[in-house]
């Protein structure tokens, strides 16, 4: 869903995305299915020992080497599996979400002020600058793992603003994240909550962010969030 409709004098000239489970294909899952035999399992792995709010801390910059010995000595039986965490962190990259990296390509054409904000560790984004070249479109890209800020946090967004000087009525924040699409809405962005590539292009259609033409776009897929 769109946040809010644009006036002429307020038109959207900046796009700010979300990158894992937008643009990226992340999860943990795709490591550890390979290393756990059961569903159930996995999920209970993801659940209970590498969790969300600890996989948050690393993103918002605490060092791997930390709080992997911190979930070791907790979970001691679980320790090669804790590790594959940091040793075998770049197989839960699938790779790109081809339809959404398409879109981004037709705003990049249009002339639109691209920017990002990523909740992502400083210690292994550089792995995804190296294998994904489309990050190279992106003015800038705010890390939260190397400014020790993460979404939603209102310091993050402030940061980007006056780092790019963007301004929220005429920018349009696109996350997977409800929380952070809220986070940005009260900031005065505009906002897409991304459910999928396909939803997406209308939404950007309905915008004129992209050419009209393209609702015929193919070769879009879905990919579970970050």
């Amino acid at each position: 869903m769109i946040s809010a409709a644009c006036s002429e004098d307020h038109a959207i000239d900046t796009v700010v995305f979300d990158l894992g489970g937008v643009l990226i294909d992340w999860n943990p899952r795709h490591l550890y299915s390979k290393l756990i035999t059961c569903e159930a399992a996995v999920e209970r792995f993801l659940a209970e020992v590498c969790t969300a709010e600890w996989n948050h801390q690393l993103d918002a910059g605490r060092a791997f080497d930390e709080g992997i010995a911190e979930l070791i000595k907790k979970h001691p039986q679980e320790e090669s599996l804790i590790r594959a965490w940091q040793d075998r962190w770049e197989e839960m990259l699938a790779g790109p979400i081809a339809g959404s990296v398409a879109l981004l390509e037709m705003m990049h054409d249009r002339g639109l002020s691209l920017h990002a904000i990523t909740n992502w560790s400083a210690e292994t984004f550089p792995i995804a600058r190296r294998r994904f070249k489309f990050l190279a479109r992106f003015k800038t890209i705010v890390v939260s793992g190397e400014e020790g800020l993460a979404k939603p946090e209102a310091a993050i967004f402030d940061l980007l603003v006056n780092r790019t000087g963007a301004q929220p009525g005429r920018s349009i924040f696109i996350d997977d994240n409800p929380l952070n699409i809220t986070a940005a809405a009260a900031l005065g962005f505009h906002t897409i909550h991304f459910t999928g590539p396909e939803a997406l292009r209308e939404q950007l259609l309905d915008l004129r962010l992209i050419p009209s033409d393209q609702r015929a776009l193919c070769g879009v897929q879905k990919s579970p969030g970050r």
